[in-house]
């Protein structure tokens, strides 16, 4: 069924099920049998596959994992118009896929807009969660007042204004094949040997599909417009447990913007792991693994090693 995926670097754990929830069709890597989930959320510009380490070690540790391609991703509907990919319509995805799981326990996973979306379902608790991890996102408060302390986080998050700009986004990304869509991953990763060619053809795959660029880049245009995770307003406290894991060597977010996470998050842990950019769980899958294994089984949560990376 995925065609985006290449049989020779699938997990031979993983199965690709298409899901039907809040009226689109899902398409969904799963692995385990369980009546407790973890689904795993991903981000921009990426796809289920960039979940490929964590959903057979989730398996293991007793859970039944599954990574949607989020709506506009993949092989999942491609919904036209911004006002689509708005943040009530991404919640009521995530929750309508926990519905058709309908399992006991529920734990959420994201990374990058998957965990901008993860923040929002906690706040709002949407569903009931038992543990909440997030991968190199800021809970939105933290994130506003890093936007207002000084120019460095602004500076970094020029793309997000770029992308309201009509068209030539798309025009520019989606050129040679949307080659530039895994150049945007190499190029900002700190461990190359973890994004061979193969794996980058995934992305660049994944985005060349017809209508995907735009449903894409429609995230960042229908938030901005919104000010979705950005705007004054008062933030619920998470009650639920939650980790965040942040590769320190992020091109996009500034270590500023996780500090003080704690003031919105009752029982909150944070580690970081230097010399890992953003794109944590694959570039350092082992040591993202092994926090998330203790963190689900409360034993203390390691702090990242260099021994522990080179032992992927």
């Amino acid at each position: 069924m995925n065609e985006i995926v290449p049989e020779a670097i699938r997990h031979p754990a993983i199965r690709t099920e298409m899901v039907e929830a809040n009226g689109l069709n899902f398409e969904v890597d799963k692995c385990g049998n369980s009546d407790k989930l973890a689904i795993c959320l991903h981000g921009f510009p990426e796809h289920s596959f960039s979940w490929r380490y964590q959903l057979p070690f989730l398996a293991e540790l007793g859970y039944e994992a599954w990574a949607p391609n989020l709506r506009g991703y993949g092989g999942s509907d491609k919904p036209q118009g911004i006002e689509n990919y708005a943040m009530q319509h991404l919640l009521a995805d995530v929750a309508g896929l926990i519905d058709q799981a309908d399992k006991k326990e529920v734990v959420l996973i994201a990374h990058d807009w998957g965990a901008v979306i993860a923040w929002q379902f906690a706040m709002q608790q949407v569903r009931a969660l038992s543990h909440l991890i997030i991968c190199n996102v800021p809970h939105p408060g933290p994130m506003d007042k890093a936007f207002r302390k000084g120019f460095a986080q602004l500076k970094k998050s020029w793309y997000i204004f770029f992308f309201q700009i009509p068209w030539l986004p798309e025009y520019l990304f989606g050129r040679d094949n949307s080659h530039a869509m895994g150049d945007m991953i190499l190029n900002s990763c700190c461990d190359a040997n973890m994004f061979p060619e193969e794996v980058l053809e995934v992305y660049r795959r994944n985005a060349n599909q017809p209508g995907a660029l735009t449903a894409m880049i429609n995230y960042y245009r229908a938030a901005l417009r919104r000010r979705a995770g950005f705007a004054d307003q008062p933030f619920n406290v998470i009650e639920v447990p939650t980790l965040m894991i942040w590769g320190e060597d992020d091109i996009a977010l500034t270590k500023d913007s996780t500090l003080g996470t704690e003031e919105y998050v009752r029982d909150f842990s944070i580690r970081y792991l230097p010399r890992v950019s953003h794109w944590v769980q694959q570039e350092a899958p082992d040591a993202t693994n092994q926090m998330i294994g203790a963190f689900l089984t409360s034993a203390s949560v390691p702090e990242m090693s260099w021994e522990m990376k080179l032992t992927v």
